[in-house]
């Protein structure tokens, strides 16, 4: 077995909540490439908003602070936060930024392949 170097562990921020714009789902399949995109990079990326939603209920205030509070826990161990940016900043991703600021985290803004882009928006 090859042991291979760590992998940088790497938040990864996008919208969620479905907007006039765009249904949840556009942005869950957004999610995915971006996913995909960290990946390709070499990275580890963590997405609460992937995975906490399978369990908690996003339009439930006590249970989305609940998910916030467990990402942002697991986000204090990370490398670096990567703000996937193609479709604006929602303000659960201005709140996260501005709580990764504070920790010191370094963030990166990126975008994903535009043709990605269109496939899943439109």
């Amino acid at each position: 077995m090859t042991i291979m170097p760590p992998l940088r562990l790497v938040v990864i921020e996008s919208p969620y909540r479905a907007t006039q714009e765009r249904s949840q789902e556009q942005h869950r399949a957004y999610l995915l490439h971006c996913l995909a995109d960290s990946i390709g990079r070499g990275e580890n990326p963590y997405a609460s908003h992937h995975l906490l939603t399978e369990v908690l209920n996003d339009d439930v205030p006590m249970e989305r602070a609940l998910g916030i509070q467990a990402g942002w826990s697991w986000g204090a161990h990370a490398d670096a936060v990567a703000v996937y940016r193609d479709l604006g900043i929602s303000p659960g991703m201005a709140a996260s930024i501005e709580h990764y600021k504070v920790l010191g985290k370094p963030i990166e803004y990126r975008s994903i392949d535009q043709r990605l882009v269109l496939a899943v928006c439109g």
